[in-house]
């Protein structure tokens, strides 16, 4: 691990102004993916902004019938919030199938929308990767992409996001909220917070240097039969081959997002339109622009597969 500087902040504002001095530095709370990431000499920040004494530890109600959950909230305590056991079991039952009881204690509600990808070229500093160092290549092309994204890929990435919490999020239509460095703040559909790869896959998020989230909000809760199917090589806690988080109500209408397929939560409105006409029908038009290698090439039909077993869930 390289030498870093260290500081605790007093506030978010603070936080935020420290970050954008130093154009190396990192915010770090439960630090369970960033830790790990400057151990392997992946991430080298140096200089970290602590910011567990910040507050942002709370789950409140909002003035619209929603759910403001700040950002440091630890993933255990929103899974087993009773509000969120409700209203949002979605996101609750995600949460109970990202990470061991040790992990949930110690992740924030940030920190896993932040989380990098857990593609093998990524993690392996001797092989080319554009997300760890832009320009060098894509070794995940043409190897081992068992794990790797179907849809929305570009020339440059194919890796996928692993956050369930994100997926569920997705489905429920989540606002982000963050604070810059200047000290003015902004709401962030979580539609927009996820990018696709592009030409430019280290840049993984539409935050700003120096931009730290404060909450994530949810609207007001939507009804309906709330699902977390995952699909994964091992029962305990493996990332996502496929996952789907659905909201699904009597009348088969509701709302899809899928995990493992892409660079981000993948949801696409339309596929929400479809899902009374079925798994196939949906699936369709989620994947109608996959672009799979020859090792990944199954997802395709195990998302309509997961999209079927969701479904039959939701009747019964």
């Amino acid at each position: 691990m390289r030498a870093f500087t260290y500081e605790r902040a007093s506030s978010v504002e603070a936080a935020a102004a420290a970050a954008v001095s130093n154009e190396q530095a990192k915010f770090i709370a439960g630090g369970t993916n960033l830790l790990d990431l400057m151990k392997l000499d992946i991430e080298r920040p140096t200089h970290l902004i602590d910011v567990n004494g910040v507050g942002m530890d709370k789950i409140e109600a909002t003035p619209e019938g929603g759910l403001r959950i700040g950002a440091l909230v630890r993933n255990t305590d929103l899974a087993a919030h009773e509000t969120v056991r409700r209203d949002y079991g979605l996101l609750s039952r995600a949460l109970l199938a990202g990470a061991s009881g040790q992990l949930r204690n110690r992740a924030t509600t940030a920190g896993n929308l932040l989380q990098r990808t857990r593609c093998p070229y990524f993690y392996d500093p001797h092989q080319p990767c554009n997300k760890r160092q832009p320009g060098s290549g894509c070794s995940a092309i043409g190897g081992f992409t068992r794990q790797h994204a179907v849809v929305g890929t570009s020339g440059a990435c194919i890796a996928t996001h692993p956050s369930d919490m994100a997926v569920a999020m997705r489905a429920l239509d989540a606002i982000v909220e963050t604070v810059r460095g200047d000290g003015s703040r902004r709401s962030i559909p979580i539609a927009d917070f996820h990018r696709l790869p592009g030409d430019a896959p280290h840049i993984e998020t539409s935050l700003q240097h120096g931009e730290i989230i404060r909450a994530v909000v949810l609207p007001p809760p939507v009804g309906g039969k709330h699902i977390y199917r995952k699909v994964r090589d091992r029962a305990s806690y493996a990332f996502a081959l496929v996952s789907v988080g659905a909201v699904i109500h009597p009348d088969g209408t509701g709302r899809i997002a899928v995990g493992g397929v892409a660079h981000k939560p993948w949801r696409m409105e339309s596929a929400d339109r479809e899902l009374a006409n079925g798994a196939k029908a949906t699936a369709c038009v989620l994947m109608a622009d996959a672009r799979p290698e020859e090792g990944n090439r199954f997802k395709i039909k195990l998302v309509e597969r997961t999209l079927g077993a969701v479904i039959s869930e939701a009747g019964d």
